[in-house]
């Protein structure tokens, strides 16, 4: 089986990069999708697709019914869905998909550092993991996917 992991949130770091270049290298049979992380485009594809509006609420309504296409569609085929929240902006998109993927019964995994953990604090209780670092989450991937879970050893005898 191959994995589809849907990577939400914040775009103005490479946590994406990390966590599919771990899972490479970790050899898990998994695939990844995301929203549209240029951001002018996801900002313009209404009005770029369906013709200018004078009122930036309409303009940037346009792109966001368009991107829900594109995110709805994906965090419903997805097998786990990972939002990252970052250190700068109030990502309301975020938080969204993850409410959104919370309704569908999605394996959530949150992604944020530790001084956000107060204002997450909804969000969070609503994932099943809640990582600080692309690592940790790579390392739950592995976990999950191929029963490894890194410097354990099972030394138990299996016939007892």
């Amino acid at each position: 089986m191959t994995w589809n992991i849907y990577l939400s949130g914040e775009i103005h770091s490479d946590w994406r990069e990390q966590i599919m270049a771990g899972a490479t290298e970790a050899g898990l049979p998994a695939s990844f999708s995301a929203p549209v992380t240029h951001h002018e485009a996801s900002d313009d594809v209404g009005v770029a697709i369906l013709g200018e509006e004078p009122d930036k609420f309409w303009h940037d309504h346009k792109g966001a019914q368009i991107n829900a296409i594109r995110t709805r569609t994906l965090i419903g085929k997805a097998d786990i869905v990972v939002v990252r929240f970052g250190e700068k902006y109030k990502q309301w998109n975020a938080a969204f998909d993850a409410g959104y993927a919370a309704a569908l019964g999605k394996p959530l995994i949150i992604l944020h550092q530790d001084e956000h953990a107060h204002a997450l604090k909804e969000v969070d209780a609503a994932a099943l993991a809640v990582a600080r670092t692309p690592d940790q989450v790579v390392s739950i991937l592995r976990y999950v996917i191929d029963d490894a879970l890194p410097g354990y050893t099972d030394t138990a005898d299996p016939a007892q």
